[in-house]
């Protein structure tokens, strides 16, 4: 958790009031962290509110709290430019990964060319994990970093690194924790993607998972093809606000004889939209994750912009999955 650096930029900035935010699965380090910045001479205060990535920072908070710093946990720098001083802390994992890549091996004997893909809490082993395959006989690819920090990562919106060398590639190996950012991979990508899960110690396919999505955001789209009254979602958080989209959606969903307005919107819930009931549809431009994993706790159809396309003929199913549903 880079304990020294934290008071090393506390000292200075000179900050004598800090907030802290953290994902919900790095909260429970939040108490013992705010008594190492205590021992600066800065007040730390923490956030409790969720967060979801570097595209959630705190900023509307750590203005009204006057804060002189905000250290943002488990995620890499995203946006260009913060209103309010931010350090990144990347909350980098110590776990070996080489046993569960060794087992992921045995699931990929068909394919010869890999692509490799990882979060930022384990970049540190892809040069390892690279060796392991090439020992193999593999021939691996890993994207280049684009707007991301590093070459491989991927984060719960972008995958564009992956999505560059996906039509060079047969599946992906993806090393990490849990189902959500491999879903991803397979999402963004349309190629088999196995898991290297070196918490568990398990290596398994999101094939399954990857299906049963792809059938419920085509059954979404068909029960949209009937709505009239569309809602397009703008997003308030910092780093997903994205008013130009939400208005060129606006303008082509009209031009298709739906009737359609904007909606800001902070946290995007059911409970929030249901006090609209009027509408059909939602098209959703902030985060699309919320469209693709969510779907199933709201009571209208939640699309992403490119899924609205497609309801209204603008783009094919079929060019849709070339594109990949999380690809804007």
């Amino acid at each position: 958790m880079e304990e020294e650096r934290v008071k090393h930029e506390i000292l200075k900035l000179g900050a004598k009031r800090v907030l802290l935010q953290f994902p919900e699965g790095l909260k429970s380090e939040a108490p013992r962290l705010a008594k190492i910045v205590e021992k600066t001479g800065a007040v730390p205060i923490i956030s409790a509110d969720p967060c979801y990535g570097a595209c959630d920072l705190p900023t509307a908070e750590a203005e009204s709290l006057g804060v002189d710093m905000t250290i943002h946990y488990g995620h890499s720098k995203l946006m260009k430019h913060e209103r309010v001083p931010t350090i990144y802390v990347e909350a980098r994992a110590a776990v070996n990964v080489d046993g569960t890549v060794e087992k992921a091996l045995s699931m990929m004997e068909h394919w010869h060319n890999i692509g490799l893909a990882t979060t930022v809490q384990h970049v540190q082993t892809l040069d390892v994990v690279r060796e392991i395959l090439i020992r193999a006989g593999k021939t691996v690819m890993i994207g280049d970093a684009g707007r991301l920090s590093y070459a491989g990562q991927v984060i719960g919106c972008d995958y564009s690194n992956v999505h560059s060398i996906a039509k060079d590639v047969e599946a992906f190996l993806f090393v990490g924790g849990g189902l959500f950012h491999a879903l991803g991979v397979a999402l963004s990508t349309m190629k088999p993607t196995i898991v290297a899960e070196p918490y568990e110690g398990r290596a398994f396919s999101v094939e399954k998972e990857a299906e049963r999505v792809m059938k419920q955001r085509w059954a979404n789209i068909e029960e949209a093809r009937g709505g009239k009254e569309f809602a397009v979602l703008v997003g308030l958080k910092a780093g997903q606000m994205r008013l130009e989209q939400a208005l060129q959606t606006k303008r082509r969903l009209e031009e298709k004889d739906k009737s359609v307005c904007l909606l800001a919107i902070n946290e995007i819930t059911p409970e929030a939209l249901m006090e609209f009931p009027t509408i059909d549809v939602y098209v959703n431009t902030a985060c699309p994750r919320i469209a693709i994993d969510d779907t199933a706790r709201f009571r209208r159809p939640m699309l992403t912009t490119n899924e609205a396309l497609v309801v209204v003929g603008e783009l094919s199913w079929e060019e849709l999955c070339k594109k990949g549903l999380l690809e804007s």
